[in-house]
């Protein structure tokens, strides 16, 4: 069973920089694509950042592009989400997801975390 856990959210203001990060215990993590999703009160979760097994395919959402940088760490098992230049709109859970396929769909991830919260204040 892979088990996806995030951590690093909390209270910011805007302008200001968190990274989230998410702990992978699959022993096959170098396997997988990661993906990081949100949900703002009252909206459908959202595609936020895609990264592929190798690293060598990113993909964001053009709300976050050039302020997010997604990575990971293969031998830690750790993925991470860099965001900067935070928004009030940038407030929702985030989530973690883990996938064979992970694509830009919640369909293609089989793995998720519980989420952890972003707020950013204006």
């Amino acid at each position: 069973q892979v088990q996806l856990v995030e951590s690093g959210g909390g209270l910011v203001q805007a302008g200001g920089s968190l990274r989230l990060s998410c702990a992978v215990s699959a022993r096959t993590f170098s396997n997988y694509a990661m993906g990081w999703f949100r949900q703002a009160p009252g909206r459908e979760r959202e595609f936020v950042a895609r990264i592929s097994a190798g690293s060598n395919s990113l993909s964001y959402a053009n709300s976050v592009k050039g302020r997010f940088t997604i990575s990971r760490e293969n031998a830690k098992n750790v993925g991470y989400l860099q965001m900067q230049s935070l928004r009030p709109e940038d407030t929702a859970v985030y989530y973690c997801a883990a996938g064979q396929f992970g694509s830009t769909f919640q369909t293609s991830y089989n793995y998720w975390g519980q989420g952890t919260q972003v707020t950013v204040s204006s």
